[in-house]
Protein backbone atom coordinates (compact mmCIF):
# COMPACT_ATOMS: atom_id res chain seq x y z
CA UNK A 1 0.00 0.00 0.00
CA UNK A 2 0.62 3.50 -0.43
CA UNK A 3 2.35 5.98 2.46
CA UNK A 4 -0.88 8.21 1.47
CA UNK A 5 -3.38 4.94 1.90
CA UNK A 6 -1.49 4.14 5.11
CA UNK A 7 -1.92 7.66 6.28
CA UNK A 8 -5.85 8.18 5.40
CA UNK A 9 -5.81 4.62 7.61
CA UNK A 10 -4.21 5.87 10.14
CA UNK A 11 -6.44 9.18 10.43
CA UNK A 12 -9.43 7.74 10.58
CA UNK A 13 -7.87 4.97 13.14
CA UNK A 14 -7.20 8.43 15.20
CA UNK A 15 -11.11 9.32 14.98
CA UNK A 16 -12.23 6.34 16.61
CA UNK A 17 -12.07 7.08 19.64
CA UNK A 18 -12.82 11.03 19.64
CA UNK A 19 -16.33 9.98 17.65
CA UNK A 20 -16.85 7.39 20.66
CA UNK A 21 -17.04 9.81 22.64
CA UNK A 22 -19.01 12.31 20.90
CA UNK A 23 -21.66 9.45 20.21
CA UNK A 24 -21.52 8.20 24.15
CA UNK A 25 -22.61 12.34 25.02
CA UNK A 26 -24.82 12.73 21.89
CA UNK A 27 -25.74 9.25 20.40
CA UNK A 28 -29.28 9.00 21.71
CA UNK A 29 -32.74 9.87 19.83
CA UNK A 30 -33.54 12.69 22.05
CA UNK A 31 -30.16 14.23 22.64
CA UNK A 32 -29.50 16.07 19.06
CA UNK A 33 -32.98 17.58 18.94
CA UNK A 34 -32.54 18.60 23.11
CA UNK A 35 -29.52 20.41 21.92
CA UNK A 36 -30.88 21.98 18.46
CA UNK A 37 -33.56 23.21 20.53
CA UNK A 38 -31.47 24.95 23.01
CA UNK A 39 -29.39 26.41 20.37
CA UNK A 40 -31.25 29.32 20.51
CA UNK A 41 -30.01 30.78 23.44
CA UNK A 42 -32.92 31.15 25.26
CA UNK A 43 -33.74 29.32 28.48
CA UNK A 44 -36.15 26.90 27.93
CA UNK A 45 -38.53 25.48 30.40
CA UNK A 46 -38.76 21.33 30.43
CA UNK A 47 -42.68 21.58 29.10
CA UNK A 48 -41.61 23.52 26.43
CA UNK A 49 -39.37 20.67 25.43
CA UNK A 50 -41.80 17.90 26.27
CA UNK A 51 -43.96 19.53 24.00
CA UNK A 52 -41.62 20.78 21.06
CA UNK A 53 -40.58 16.55 20.90
CA UNK A 54 -43.34 14.61 19.99
CA UNK A 55 -43.64 11.01 20.98
CA UNK A 56 -40.76 11.36 23.60
CA UNK A 57 -41.81 10.20 27.70
CA UNK A 58 -41.66 12.14 30.56
CA UNK A 59 -38.78 9.41 31.35
CA UNK A 60 -36.68 9.41 28.80
CA UNK A 61 -36.73 13.26 28.21
CA UNK A 62 -35.76 13.62 32.26
CA UNK A 63 -32.90 11.04 31.58
CA UNK A 64 -32.10 12.60 28.32
CA UNK A 65 -31.53 15.78 30.00
CA UNK A 66 -29.78 14.49 33.21
CA UNK A 67 -27.25 13.13 30.65
CA UNK A 68 -26.49 15.91 29.12
CA UNK A 69 -26.64 17.91 32.24
CA UNK A 70 -23.80 15.39 33.35
CA UNK A 71 -21.84 16.03 30.39
CA UNK A 72 -21.80 19.38 31.22
CA UNK A 73 -24.08 20.33 27.75
CA UNK A 74 -26.80 21.89 29.04
CA UNK A 75 -26.89 23.56 32.21
CA UNK A 76 -30.58 23.36 34.25
CA UNK A 77 -31.78 25.81 36.34
CA UNK A 78 -34.13 25.35 38.71
CA UNK A 79 -36.35 28.69 41.02
CA UNK A 80 -37.58 27.90 43.96
CA UNK A 81 -40.83 29.11 43.70
CA UNK A 82 -44.47 27.21 43.99
CA UNK A 83 -45.07 25.75 41.48
CA UNK A 84 -41.20 25.17 40.56
CA UNK A 85 -40.31 26.36 37.62
CA UNK A 86 -36.76 24.50 35.66
CA UNK A 87 -35.15 26.07 32.70
CA UNK A 88 -32.33 24.50 30.34
CA UNK A 89 -29.79 26.56 28.58
CA UNK A 90 -26.67 25.08 26.48
CA UNK A 91 -23.43 25.62 28.57
CA UNK A 92 -20.60 26.97 26.44
CA UNK A 93 -19.40 23.30 26.05
CA UNK A 94 -22.94 22.57 24.73
CA UNK A 95 -22.64 25.30 22.50
CA UNK A 96 -19.04 24.52 21.19
CA UNK A 97 -20.67 21.57 19.59
CA UNK A 98 -23.25 24.00 17.23
CA UNK A 99 -20.93 24.41 14.30
CA UNK A 100 -20.45 20.72 13.77
CA UNK A 101 -23.88 20.30 13.84
CA UNK A 102 -25.11 22.68 11.33
CA UNK A 103 -21.84 21.13 9.20
CA UNK A 104 -23.74 17.66 9.40
CA UNK A 105 -27.25 19.20 9.10
CA UNK A 106 -26.07 20.90 6.06
CA UNK A 107 -24.28 17.48 4.44
CA UNK A 108 -27.47 15.57 5.61
CA UNK A 109 -29.52 18.40 3.30
CA UNK A 110 -27.24 18.27 0.48
CA UNK A 111 -27.72 14.02 0.26
CA UNK A 112 -31.07 13.57 1.66
CA UNK A 113 -32.56 14.68 -1.70
CA UNK A 114 -30.88 12.13 -3.65
CA UNK A 115 -31.51 9.37 -1.05
CA UNK A 116 -34.83 7.95 -2.18
CA UNK A 117 -34.86 5.59 1.04
CA UNK A 118 -35.16 8.41 2.80
CA UNK A 119 -38.24 8.90 5.19
CA UNK A 120 -37.02 11.28 7.63
CA UNK A 121 -37.97 14.52 6.16
CA UNK A 122 -40.15 17.13 7.74
CA UNK A 123 -42.96 19.11 6.59
CA UNK A 124 -40.46 21.44 4.39
CA UNK A 125 -38.50 19.03 3.16
CA UNK A 126 -41.53 16.76 2.05
CA UNK A 127 -42.51 19.41 0.32
CA UNK A 128 -38.80 19.95 -1.30
CA UNK A 129 -39.11 16.33 -2.71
Amino acid sequence: MSKKIMDEIAAGDNLLCPLRYVIDIVGSKWKLPIICMLACGLPIRYSNIKRKLTGVTNMMLAQSLKELEASDIVHRKQYNEIPPRVEYTLTEKGKSIIPPLVNLAEWGAGHMLEDRACTAFCAICKSMK
